[in-house]
């Protein structure tokens, strides 16, 4: 199986799943894995590592957004298969070991159905995993503030809002930044493309969610790197700007 993988800088490479993104950082014979995908997405994750010339047993650590099933899909696999550690933000760390569980309950999509692209986006997370127990055994809080001595050297933003412990992450050296769903540019469920937020019923607090766009706004950097959506060219604050007019 082909992933659908797009360089998009040097060692970086965003990977579109289905209907969800995430990034491999190498550098060398090592590499950094941003989010992991549906369940079903596994072969696909696998995949995408040996088209960019990597491997698992290379993954020097995967890094979670935040914690929902179609962005946590394989992060348990892979500690468990090749002992790779599994970061978050110290918030998120209890919700990817399932402690609780903070995610758009099935009630509220059917109450949304009515809206367009709603119920095909729910058949198709139902068939991926996106209702599936998948807790992390061992996931761990971030070991230092800063810059992660990570392939990529990724700069944790933390971005709450979507979820409590929510994170993007920062690659200064390239202007890039792996926003997880904090900002993205498209989703089944969006009726418009380009930078944007998620749908209400997505997010745990949407004034949060939003007050997270102008801390977004204030970073540096050429190319957006969404959850959910296409790569996004242009600076960053413009991005974060017009997602939140969009937003109001």
């Amino acid at each position: 199986m082909r992933a659908d993988v797009h360089q998009v800088a040097d060692g970086t490479y965003l990977v579109h799943g289905s209907n969800t993104n995430w990034v491999i950082l190498t550098e060398g014979d090592a590499a950094t894995l941003v989010d992991t995908g549906y369940p079903g997405d596994r072969e696909q994750v696998l995949a995408s590592l040996a088209q960019v010339g990597s491997s698992p047993e290379a993954v020097v650590a995967v890094l979670i957004t935040h914690a929902h099933n179609d962005h946590l899909g394989s992060a348990e696999y892979l500690s468990a298969a090749y002992g790779t550690p599994v970061h978050l933000r110290e918030a998120e760390v209890p919700h990817a070991r399932r402690d609780f569980l903070h995610q758009v309950a099935v009630g509220t999509v059917l109450r949304n159905g009515w809206r367009p692209g709603v119920l095909p986006w729910a058949v198709h997370a139902l068939r991926s995993g996106g209702t599936a127990h998948v807790p992390v055994t061992a996931p761990q809080a971030f070991p230092a503030a800063g810059a992660l001595d990570l392939p990529g050297r990724p700069v944790p933003v933390h971005t709450p809002g979507h979820t409590d412990g929510h994170c993007a992450y920062h690659l200064p050296a390239g202007g890039a930044l792996i926003s997880g769903d904090a900002l993205v540019s498209g989703h089944p469920t969006a009726r418009v493309e380009g930078p944007q937020l998620l749908p209400d019923m997505f997010h745990r607090e949407r004034a949060r969610a939003l007050a997270s766009l102008d801390v977004l706004a204030g970073l540096e950097g050429e190319l957006l790197l969404p959850g959910h959506g296409p790569v996004h060219r242009g600076a960053l604050r413009d991005a974060a700007h017009r997602a939140r007019e969009r937003a109001l």
